[in-house]
């Protein structure tokens, strides 16, 4: 979708809508806005991440949730998600897609209220390569290991929701 007509609900410190302005505006401004973040395992309990095309406005070349995305305006969490796995992966067939938490708009996470979405897919995908470079499926260890060595290599986001919901994630031996 083009960013110059995309439309954001803004919402207030409660995730209540107050009003309705263009992507650039909001991000300009720092105004309290919603995104979905998708963490798509395969049956291993390997986690997918896409490394973001060079062309994005933010975080340009570093990996990222599996699928991620801004809530258009009127459209719910549920929709957006959906939306957006469909759009950068590909999927449109119907996987298992499960809430897992909704974090608060704060400066780490964008000024962003995120709901997290757990889902399960061996792929393969199909990467739109305006939003995607490349993708890979990780093994939880080896996820923890590349953040450590190189944190910068991954968006602030996705650092910040991955060290408070890791542990959701671990095998039942890794807890």
């Amino acid at each position: 979708m083009n960013a110059l007509l995309e439309l954001f609900d803004i919402v207030d410190v409660t995730d209540r809508v107050v009003g309705r302005k263009p992507r650039s505006w909001v991000h300009r401004y720092g105004l309290r806005h919603r995104a979905v973040h998708t963490l798509v395992f395969n049956a291993r309990g390997e986690l997918f991440l896409q490394k973001r095309s060079l062309t994005k406005d933010l975080n340009p070349g570093l990996w990222d949730s599996s699928c991620s995305g801004h809530v258009l305006a009127g459209e719910t969490y549920d929709q957006a998600a959906w939306r957006e796995l469909g759009e950068e992966l590909g999927i449109t067939d119907p996987i298992p897609l499960r809430p897992v938490c909704k974090l608060a708009a704060k400066q780490e996470t964008g000024n962003e209220f995120i709901w997290v979405y757990q889902a399960q897919s061996d792929g393969p995908f199909c990467l739109h390569p305006g939003e995607i470079s490349e993708g890979r499926f990780l093994e939880i260890r080896d996820l923890d290991q590349e953040l450590l060595v190189g944190p910068a290599r991954f968006s602030p986001v996705f650092v910040h929701l991955w060290s408070r919901l890791r542990h959701q994630f671990l095998p039942r031996g890794m807890r």
